[in-house]
């Protein structure tokens, strides 16, 4: 494929990306109300109807994994965000909402949700799990790499966390009793932001980009997405710092052939932000 055929096919992918994971995303969607609900059914209408058009075409074969895999984000973060089932499940465990156990429940319940419809759409698809990049790969080599990330998080976590994101009052004493919560939210998170970002989309895209672009036009969506939070103490250097992150950890995932190591890296860089906010309550 030529240089103009892959550049097309680049900004193609990045404004669908975009649509789906920015317009249409489980935290800061751009539409309200009906709009938004009609937006995603249409959406995932024409997905859908892609999809199953795509497969059957000789032709088009070749290229129907692409909107099977924005359908599939599309089915998954949409169910995320108007499900909800902390509402029930918090009251019922008797767990106050704004606590890091009530945030880290959620969260888990959130990814869980949220990756199990990725997973089940991919199944009802006939795709495989490796597809997702859910597979050994060289395992070791991603796990020792974020293991060695989140050491090195550890190591100078309250004063990155005071000075990223807005840690207050923060002592060894005082993080030790949310660890466990810590590790709940961060390794569900980094879970599921792995299987629908990079695990549904990689494999889909390099192909027709190469691996640099197609790495990066998952990472801007994913960048892009975050803009709107408000735990980071700077959101400009946030951002800059989010993208190069999301570099890495696609890099990795290309390196290892696994999304093992990029879930324990991108948990690890997310234990300062977790920090942060459980450190307001």
């Amino acid at each position: 494929m030529n240089a103009v055929k892959r550049t097309l096919w680049f900004f193609a992918l990045l404004a669908w990306g975009l649509l789906i994971f920015f317009a249409f995303g489980n935290y800061y969607p751009v539409f309200d109300g009906a709009a938004d609900v009609a937006g995603r059914i249409a959406l995932a209408a024409i997905l859908l109807a892609a999809t199953l058009l795509f497969r059957r075409n000789g032709r088009l074969r070749p290229y129907w994994l692409l909107p099977f895999g924005f359908f599939a984000a599309l089915a998954a973060l949409s169910i995320d965000y108007y499900l909800g089932l902390s509402k029930w499940i918090l009251p019922a465990l008797g767990i106050v909402p704004d606590t890091p156990a009530g945030l880290a429940i959620d969260k888990l319940e959130s990814s869980l949700l949220g990756a199990g419809v990725v997973l089940l759409v991919n199944w009802a698809f006939g795709n495989s799990l490796g597809s997702l990049f859910w597979r050994r790969g060289r395992l070791w080599l991603g796990l020792g790499v974020g293991l060695g990330v989140m050491i090195a998080v550890l190591l100078i976590l309250i004063p990155f966390t005071e000075f990223s994101f807005k840690g207050r009052d923060l002592t060894w004493q005082r993080i030790i009793p949310w660890l466990p919560w810590v590790f709940m939210f961060v390794l569900s998170n980094a879970f599921n932001e792995e299987i629908l970002y990079r695990g549904l989309f990689l494999g889909k895209y390099q192909p027709l980009v190469g691996a640099f672009a197609a790495n990066l036009a998952i990472a801007i969506p994913f960048t892009l997405a975050h803009a709107p939070t408000g735990y980071a103490s700077d959101q400009l250097l946030f951002l800059g710092a989010t993208l190069l992150a999301a570099l890495a950890w696609g890099w990795l995932i290309q390196k290892t052939q696994s999304v093992w190591g990029s879930v324990l890296f991108h948990a690890a860089l997310d234990i300062p932000i977790a920090v942060g906010i459980f450190s307001a309550f």
